[in-house]
């Protein structure tokens, strides 16, 4: 899949905000980390969708706004580490990298 065009991660963004996550940190790791290389195949073009998408061995990456909800729930401030089990694509420990890396 290409590259999210402006317009794409705008209404990914947007997308987040109107179901509640305003945590500009969790936002702006989002808006970095561009989820369509973690979905590949036949989903790839809905890799920008709100929702879960099946991966490879039977598992899903979960939606956005379920990734952005558990990080903002963490409350991550600078020097805090986390322990992903079962990471999965990967995704969620990119965003999470990604919020550490701003801290």
């Amino acid at each position: 899949m290409s590259e999210p065009t402006a317009e794409t991660k705008m209404q990914f963004l947007f997308a987040l905000r109107s179901r509640g996550v305003t945590d500009a940190q969790v936002l702006d790791a989002m808006e970095q980390i561009d989820r369509g290389p973690f979905v590949r195949g036949l989903f790839s073009a809905r890799a920008y969708e709100d929702m879960p998408l099946p991966i490879a061995c039977g598992q899903t990456i979960s939606q956005p706004f379920i990734v952005a909800l558990m990080t903002d729930l963490l409350e991550l401030e600078g020097g805090d580490r986390v322990l992903e089990v079962g990471t999965g694509s990967g995704y969620q420990a990119a965003v999470l990298a990604e919020m550490r890396a701003g801290l």
